[in-house]
């Protein structure tokens, strides 16, 4: 008796075959066609007596191949998709270390120049670096929360391209197809960048905050930051809301 169960347990499991969808509502039938009119498979007595008897129908393997034509487009447009989306975090995190390296050596150039009179301007030298280090976080912060949505962004991109991979691999036709249309829409949400800002170009440039002291001492109390415009709009003072107006961000049109 040990030996008979031995041999049967040693019997390779029989391989496990992909079976055609059922219709819900008739009993027995397979889904074998497809409804152009409601996009989904569905079965001949649907067709002929059931909800998609006045609808346009097409066999089910002809569907199947432009799916899966569509989807393996859709896969190819989300890849190079990707691709441009790790080029923008990329620059977005240089320019997170430009502005942090900008604002760093512009408030030592700042420092070094109110060094030499700093009995009378100590004041002033903590304000107008105050300027600069506001700016100067804001921007990286910006930048930093710019760059985790462009990363969560490019994760559900990547995992979109592989559900739509495993979906190729899927051999049954009605299985893709009952698969497919979900994934496509899904596609081409992930496909869109409109939520995500843009960045002006330039907008990691802090040499905007340059000092020159060529003046007499009586005017020392009066100094500021050189005065001109930056991206065509008056300089910033230290009020946020006026930084706020000067930060140089192109919204996205669906923030607006």
């Amino acid at each position: 008796m040990f030996k008979q169960e031995s041999n049967s347990s040693s019997k390779p499991a029989p391989e496990r075959k992909e079976e055609t969808p059922m219709c819900d509502v008739h009993e027995g039938e397979k889904i074998n066609i497809y409804c152009v009119t409601h996009g989904v498979p569905t079965c001949s007595m649907c067709k002929v007596f059931g909800a998609h008897k006045d609808c346009e129908v097409e066999p089910i393997s002809s569907i199947y191949q432009t799916k899966k034509t569509e989807l393996s487009d859709g896969i190819a447009m989300m890849v190079g998709s990707n691709d441009r989306m790790q080029g923008i975090i990329s620059q977005l995190e240089e320019a997170c270390r430009a502005i942090e390296e900008n604002g760093r050596r512009q408030k030592t150039l700042v420092c070094e120049k109110f060094d030499h009179l700093y009995s009378v301007l100590e004041e002033k030298k903590r304000e107008m670096s105050q300027v600069v280090t506001a700016e100067q976080e804001e921007k990286a912060d910006y930048i930093r929360s710019l760059t985790r949505k462009y990363k969560d962004h490019l994760e559900e991109s990547c995992k979109t391209v592989e559900m739509g991979i495993q979906t190729m691999e899927e051999s049954e036709m009605a299985l893709f197809l009952q698969n497919t249309k979900p994934l496509l829409k899904k596609i081409a949400d992930a496909s869109s960048t409109a939520h995500l800002d843009k960045v002006e170009r330039g907008y990691e440039n802090m040499d905007h905050y340059s000092v020159v002291f060529n003046k007499e001492a009586k005017a020392l109390r009066s100094i500021n930051f050189i005065q001109d415009c930056v991206y065509g709009r008056p300089r910033p003072t230290s009020s946020p809301q006026q930084m706020n107006s000067s930060s140089g961000l192109v919204k996205s049109s669906a923030s607006t």
